[in-house]
């Protein structure tokens, strides 16, 4: 398995997936988002693996969301950015749909579609300089795929209300109080901690795991319409100058000027 933007590695019976692009604090495009979900798929056919664990390359990201310069421009391709948006949903998915355990090893900024990555894992342990949030109304989107639904259901419908509309950022220690993630460790510990929690894992029945994970999937389930329905309103959604304007002050450094829209006619 040939992987470029996503290291996969199997030691002993934990599978460690690595979003490899810390040049852009590991934000994803759809090779990237494609190449997790191939390496996720391969933790599936492979029943010796007892937990996977997420986590970003080098030190400052696990995961900085959807890489925003492919939302940009006056040549943006709609069905290129509604299938990667399609493409992050299908891959939360599968971190739902796996038997084993995830866990998400937070070493950095967490943020936008990085968080929802959060969101999906089943378990997550933070560095101290772990940060929190989402960025969609900020730059011209919304968090639809666990943001604006699953986020609720782990700190509450207002504070994660609060979380999706005002797109501030939080650290792990608020984290960790709102039960955002379960627990947070000095940064040069994260790999010991997670490693920990691992061999935790690996003495209890994979059977009953698998079991106990999939009972747990009941609220994700239950979501599972809302979440196709708020894709299409991202799909039309697409190429909107709303989008356009957040996209490119991010990439232009910035504060977007969505006042502008907000006509008595009420146009978009």
């Amino acid at each position: 398995m040939k992987l470029d933007d996503v290291l996969y590695e199997k030691r002993d019976q934990v599978a460690w997936i690595t979003l490899n692009r810390p040049d852009r604090l590991n934000a994803f495009d759809f090779k990237t988002i494609a190449e997790l979900g191939v390496a996720l798929d391969e933790v599936g056919r492979d029943r010796g693996i007892g937990v996977v664990v997420l986590t970003g390359g080098g030190d400052r990201a696990f995961c900085a969301g959807g890489y925003l310069g492919d939302l940009a421009g006056s040549e943006l391709d709609r069905d290129k950015v509604y299938s990667l948006f399609q493409s992050a949903f299908e891959t939360l998915l599968r971190i739902r749909r796996l038997p084993q355990p995830v866990i998400a090893a937070v070493n950095g900024f967490a943020v936008g579609g990085g968080n929802e990555l959060v969101v999906a894992c089943d378990l997550a342990v933070a560095s101290e300089r772990a940060i929190f949030g989402q960025t969609g109304p900020r730059i011209g989107s919304a968090p639809v795929i666990g943001g604006t639904n699953m986020l609720g259901l782990q700190i509450g419908d207002k504070k994660a209300k609060e979380v999706c509309f005002l797109c501030r950022q939080y650290t792990a220690a608020q984290a960790l109080e709102m039960g955002w993630v379960n627990a947070v460790v000095p940064h040069e510990r994260l790999r010991e901690e997670v490693e920990r929690w691992c061999e935790e894992i690996l003495d209890k029945s994979p059977l009953y795991l698998e079991i106990a994970k999939i009972s747990s999937n009941v609220w994700w389930n239950l979501l599972y319409p809302g979440f196709l329905s708020d894709l299409q309103m991202l799909r039309q959604a697409v190429g909107s100058p709303q989008m356009l304007e957040g996209a490119t002050a991010f990439l232009e450094g910035r504060k977007p000027d969505f006042r502008k829209f907000r006509t008595r006619t009420g146009e978009p």
